[in-house]
């Protein structure tokens, strides 16, 4: 079916550099990300770096962490991101110093216009404050921000940005249930 007034014929959303980094990052993955140890943290954080990212001191990158486009991202020192992890980062994932980003976590930079007739892709970046914790299988929609400090609960769906530092919020939309003792700071 042809829409009245639409132009059936649109450019690929991304450039032909992307496409062919993403199947060159795509093979690397395969082969020198995925079957490496999971101590071998500085492994892949040098494989990544050498995709672009920029990527923190002693931050832990399990090996099975799906990453859409390394150099999207941007991860602190000592950060941890869990085997299960997608960081579908068609835009920035900025990930700030010690935060944890637990198993099966998706942060998600894309999305569509569903009131495009042509369906396009969309993207925002995703910003995590030092000291966050994303837990188990949470969800984090495009151009959301995380401050410092935050806890969101697991399984939570976080689909606006979380501006309350040292909080905790859970939920299907996530919404304030606590908040966090602590400041993060070394004592």
């Amino acid at each position: 079916m042809i829409l009245q007034g639409v132009d059936s014929k649109v450019a690929p959303s991304f450039p032909l550099k992307n496409r062919v980094a993403r199947v060159l990052w795509g093979i690397a993955y395969v082969l020198f990300f995925l079957p490496t140890p999971r101590p071998f943290h500085a492994w892949r954080r040098g494989i990544l770096r050498v995709f672009g990212a920029r990527i923190g001191a002693g931050a832990h990158i399990y090996p099975r962490v799906r990453i859409w486009a390394p150099w999207n991202l941007s991860i602190g020192d000592l950060a941890g991101v869990a085997n299960g992890v997608t960081l579908y980062s068609m835009e920035m994932i900025v990930l700030g110093e010690r935060c944890v980003i637990s198993q099966g976590a998706h942060l998600c930079t894309g999305s569509h216009d569903f009131n495009d007739p042509l369906f396009q892709l969309t993207a925002q970046p995703i910003s995590i404050g030092r000291d966050a914790w994303i837990c188990a299988e949470a969800f984090v929609c495009p151009g959301v921000q995380i401050e410092e400090g935050v806890v969101v609960g697991a399984r939570s769906v976080v689909t606006r940005s979380l501006r309350e530092s040292w909080t905790v919020y859970a939920g299907m939309p996530a919404k304030k249930i606590s908040t966090r003792s602590g400041s993060g700071e070394k004592q």
